[in-house]
């Protein structure tokens, strides 16, 4: 135990290292950069707050609201800087956090493959039942993507307007799959139109990520649907999970989600 629990306070490392025992460092996968962005581990956390995104006006809100820790799902920093300036995004979000104090840490593919992760979380807004990952790692203790099944079969359509439903999505893009009553259920949160042909081979009536390309499309009409949300609308609740998280760890602790949405893509209906 630190010696500042002990004096009833928390420190950013301690929140860091309750998020890893969840969702291992490990687990992401090797394009990735989850963990420490930004900033020094050693502070008092005087709160934390949570977003899918790091931007100028995520950094500002945490000021504002008195949080010296911001938690990401997507990590600001994939590449490495040759300068901090003005010039780019990351740039003004790297300096404006550095000036700020503000200490910015990303939970990202090892939260997706983590068991009870993003992809979980998915599933239990649809209210799937016996989920497992959809690709398994070789430890069988993560993987990507999950399968479950509904509890009662759906019209596929029907069960489309639900899920675009469930998940805020302006517009849902689809094919147009078998006539057949949706059972089973294959979702990956964010990018995942890799694990479609994984779908097709474990049986799924329906698959569902945030993006899948145009060309991606043809070919499934016979095998199962396919519905890209948007990968903002896949991942929403990602807030809701670091959130539970955090407060069952450190209930004295504030935790704060963020007001800002940090969708880039604008619909046009």
């Amino acid at each position: 135990m630190y010696l500042c629990r002990k004096f009833g306070k928390m420190i950013i490392k301690e929140v860091a290292e309750a998020l890893e025992r969840f969702a291992p460092l490990p687990l992401q996968e090797g394009y990735d950069n989850a963990g420490l962005q930004v900033g020094l581990t050693a502070a008092e956390a005087s709160g934390v707050l949570l977003c899918l995104d790091v931007t100028e006006e995520v950094i500002a809100e945490a000021v504002e609201k008195g949080c010296n820790l911001v938690v990401a799902h997507h990590p600001l920093l994939f590449r490495g800087l040759k300068r901090v300036a003005d010039d780019t995004l990351v740039e003004r979000c790297v300096r404006r956090a550095i000036l700020s104090g503000v200490t910015l840490y990303a939970a990202h593919t090892n939260l997706d493959n983590a068991a009870g992760g993003v992809n979980y979380r998915m599933a239990e807004q649809l209210g799937l039942v016996d989920v497992d990952f959809l690709q398994p790692a070789p430890d069988g203790r993560s993987g990507s993507g999950v399968v479950g099944e509904l509890p009662e079969p759906e019209e596929p359509l029907h069960f489309l307007r639900r899920v675009k439903e469930a998940f805020g999505v302006e517009c849902l893009l689809h094919n147009a799959g078998p006539q057949r009553p949706v059972r089973r259920v294959a979702l990956c949160g964010g990018a995942g139109e890799f694990l479609m042909d994984r779908a097709v081979s474990v049986g799924a009536d329906v698959y569902l990520t945030g993006e899948i390309g145009y060309h991606r499309f043809f070919g499934y009409e016979n095998k199962l649907w396919l519905a890209a949300l948007g990968h903002y609308q896949s991942e929403r609740y990602t807030i809701d999970l670091m959130a539970d998280l955090l407060r069952r760890e450190f209930p004295d602790l504030r935790i704060e989600q963020t007001a800002c949405c940090t969708n880039p893509l604008h619909y046009m209906c």
